[in-house]
């Protein structure tokens, strides 16, 4: 079910049923092949690539970005169950869609846990599900210290907040290099309950599933990226603390065809930090594909 947007520059907005959920796809631009399509990461909406998204449409692309299950406008599976299989599942489908319509697979933009689910794919699919790779901050080994930190925040307030401006307190506390987030900006990520109360757009039983899955997945997401062959970029924000320079030239030492570039006053989000200067990084990497 497409659902056509009421401006020019406005996403197009559909869904995509796949594994029991429907998924929120958002569509930028009609550029030629191939499609970029961007994965975000744990608690994350597809709302985190909408700069990145409405740049590479400015400059002639396809971007494509959606919400995974569990997240943003999403279905949530009955029962609460999450499994990393399924992420990866649904990200193959969508990129599959895109291989049929466009003829060639898509880009992968993944960020955090987007671009674990990509490397998962890509090293283990028959046939290479994206043209290239772009992983945003994040590496097959990952700083435990700043991953408890982001899962801290996401426990942090289970009852919600009872306004928009109390949500956007906690963020400016979480981040403090960010601007201040206005309720138009949140009203994407906040969903409110019938007792009124704003609470975030992820299904708290993430929580006690995927958050736990990924050291589990670890070993062989080292295997998948050892056999990956297309070109890939690695985007890393200087200021991260869940990349380091220890996990990037362990990574670099897995892939030793891909390139590295640092963004030096990004932290752990790097589009949402310096989003002109990784909409570029990204452009320049896609454009030299070609």
């Amino acid at each position: 079910m497409v659902r056509a947007s009421t401006q020019a520059e406005s996403p197009l907005i559909r869904s995509l049923q796949h594994g029991g959920v429907d998924l929120s796809v958002a569509e930028f631009g009609s550029g030629g092949s191939p499609s970029v399509l961007f994965a975000h990461g744990f608690g994350q909406t597809r709302h985190a690539w909408a700069g990145a998204a409405t740049a590479l449409a400015a400059r002639g692309m396809h971007a494509v970005t959606f919400d995974a299950r569990g997240h943003g406008e999403s279905g949530r599976p009955a029962g609460g169950e999450y499994h990393m299989e399924q992420f990866v599942a649904d990200l193959g489908a969508l990129a599959g869609e895109l291989q049929s319509r466009d003829g060639r697979p898509p880009v992968l933009v993944g960020a955090s846990m987007g671009g674990l689910l990509g490397l998962m794919l890509a090293g283990t699919a028959a046939t290479p599900p994206f043209a290239a790779l772009v992983l945003v901050d994040i590496t097959p080994r990952w700083e435990t210290r700043g991953v408890e930190r982001i899962l801290g925040f996401m426990r942090a307030h289970p009852d919600g907040f009872s306004s928009y401006d109390a949500a956007a307190d906690a963020i400016g506390a979480y981040m403090p290099q960010r601007e201040r987030k206005s309720e138009a900006s949140l009203r994407p990520l906040l969903r409110q309950g019938d007792d009124g109360r704003l609470r975030w757009h992820w299904d708290p039983a993430l929580l006690e599933t995927v958050s736990h899955e990924t050291e589990r997945y670890q070993p062989q997401l080292f295997e998948a990226a050892r056999r990956i062959k297309v070109p890939m970029l690695l985007l890393s924000g200087g200021r991260s603390d869940i990349v380091s320079r220890d996990t990037v030239k362990e990574f670099m030492g897995l892939v030793p065809h891909a390139t590295h570039v640092d963004l030096p006053d990004a932290t752990h989000m790097v589009a949402g930090d310096a989003n002109d200067a990784f909409s570029d990084e990204v452009s320049k990497f896609i454009h030299q594909l070609n």
